[in-house]
């Protein structure tokens, strides 16, 4: 929990991979942005240098390369190492040095970067020369040679946990990576067209067209196959989500999901409340949706925040939802935070930390 340009991150759940700061707190000055991965985090602050926390083997240790993060602009997170894109547009890396950590195989080619992408195990660095370079896990999706010469005016790069995405100028997409988790988009390749955003599951994609329609791929499962909700994908606006489902907001404040009915892919037991929705949160298996009177609605998982029953009571004139793979925490308009969902990673009661408020 942090505020921009504050001197205080509040930090909680899991001490070893990042719920405890104490070590890093005095130098947790004007922070302009947090960058996690699965087990650790990294600060950026105003004069661009970095502080990390949490589990070494995830990033929590920068010391390999502390001298050169400096005049920093942008970080990014694999499962299990950062990127961090420096003001002349080179690029740091550090953690796993299998999983992205250990870029300098092709650090050669890391200039003007404009954009970085992880999945669990490669990062994908958009140029400005409108390229892509790929590194991490070859055996996974860091391999990109078969697509290269597609990857061509790309204008955004998405991923899941081992495949990418690259919408390209006109609007057409590549995909790449494992074919069980959307590195394969043959099947849907002639709807791909005018498209104009792409969102991600675990193991899916959905991409919203410019006529505010939606094509899926990947694990049909888990968000590929959209079938049995597409007459209601229409005036799509925003898409969100879990591990393993999907859920878009339409036009009139509405939502629909689809996915793994279990993990967030079935709103039905709620979905007479989903009006006026402004927002939806997403943990590994469950949904909050903000809505615009502040209230919030939940469903899938009860024990990763699908069931926000015990602080329902406290979730009034709520501002922002975030969340963990198994908590949700939200603050409200006097400044308190209330979370919910697994008690041990993130979901416990945590007011007493925010008494500076």
């Amino acid at each position: 929990m942090w505020c921009e340009g504050g001197d205080r991150i509040i930090t909680w759940g899991h001490p070893d991979f990042g719920g405890d700061s104490p070590g890093v707190q005095d130098q947790l000055r004007n922070v302009q942005q947090i960058s996690g991965t699965f087990g650790a985090f990294a600060a950026l602050l105003a004069e661009g240098t970095v502080v990390t926390w949490g589990h070494p083997k995830y990033g929590g240790d920068s010391s390999r390369v502390q001298a050169q993060l400096r005049n920093v602009k942008q970080i990014c997170g694999t499962a299990s190492a950062f990127a961090a894109i420096l003001e002349d547009l080179t690029v740091v890396t550090w953690g796993s040095r299998g999983r992205g950590g250990d870029c300098s195989r092709v650090q050669h080619r890391l200039k003007n970067v404009q954009q970085i992408c992880g999945t669990a195990n490669v990062f994908a660095a958009v140029l400005a020369d409108g390229s892509a370079v790929t590194w991490g896990r070859r055996d996974h999706d860091g391999d990109s040679s078969k697509v290269q010469d597609q990857l061509k005016n790309v204008q955004q790069i998405c991923a899941t946990g081992s495949a990418f995405a690259a919408i390209l100028a006109d609007g057409t997409v590549v995909t790449w990576g494992d074919p069980d988790y959307g590195g394969d988009s043959s099947r849907v390749q002639s709807q791909l067209r005018n498209v104009q955003k792409i969102c991600a599951t675990n193991t899916a994609f959905a991409a919203i067209l410019a006529d505010g329609s939606v094509v899926t791929w990947g694990h049909l499962r888990y968000g590929g196959d959209s079938s049995r909700v597409q007459h209601q994908l229409r005036n799509v606006q925003h898409i969100y989500g879990t591990n393993t489902a999907f859920a878009a907001i339409l036009e009139d404040g509405t939502v629909v999901t689809w996915g793994d009915p279990y993990r967030g892919g079935d709103s039905s037991t709620v979905q007479d409340r989903l009006r006026n929705v402004q927002k939806i949160c997403g943990t590994a298996h469950a949904f909050a949706a903000l809505l615009a009177d502040g209230t919030v609605v939940t469903w899938g998982q009860p024990d990763y925040g699908g069931d926000s029953s015990r602080v329902q009571d406290r979730l009034r004139n709520v501002q922002q939802i975030s969340g963990t793979a198994h908590a949700f925490a939200a603050i409200v308009a006097h400044g308190s935070v209330v979370s919910w969902g697994d008690m041990g990673d993130g979901g416990g009661r945590v007011q007493d930390l925010f008494s500076y408020i």
